[in-house]
């Protein structure tokens, strides 16, 4: 896995003059069952979040409102992706680094994620991110 495999996936979009609706069927849309669902928000000027790498989880990352970039980094790739479409997501496989950073004022960014919370599917320190990628080479 590696940053080739990150993509913009274009979600369904029913236009209506009353408002459009988006949606996402797991396995359809996107390619894993939908395990969780969590969303950031009144993230404040200048924060960044992210900053953190899983071992098998695989994430849809959604601007619902507003805009925000997403920084990813593979261990030996790296790539900026500007999210700012609520019926685009970014898919980031398993094994990315990424930090979520330029958030404008009122963005919504919301998840969802192919595995339950586990505090084991994380690497939280960049050196011990690098180290797995060269092991998995």
């Amino acid at each position: 896995m590696g940053i080739k495999d990150c993509r913009i996936i274009e979600l369904p979009k029913i236009s209506d003059p009353r408002g459009n609706l988006s949606f996402i069927e797991g396995n359809r849309h996107i390619p894993f069952d939908i395990k969780r669902v969590y969303y950031l928000y009144d993230v404040p000027g200048g924060e960044t979040r992210g900053g953190h790498a899983h071992k098998d989880l695989q994430q849809l990352i959604i601007a619902m409102s507003g805009s925000f970039d997403v920084l990813l980094d593979d261990g030996r790739e790296k790539k900026t992706i500007t999210l700012n479409r609520s019926y685009q997501g970014l898919y980031l496989p398993k094994m990315i680094w990424r930090e979520l950073v330029n958030f404008s004022s009122g963005a919504v960014c919301m998840v969802l994620a192919s595995e339950y919370y586990t505090e084991d599917d994380y690497y939280r320190i960049y050196d011990d991110f690098l180290l797995a990628v060269r092991r998995n080479k």
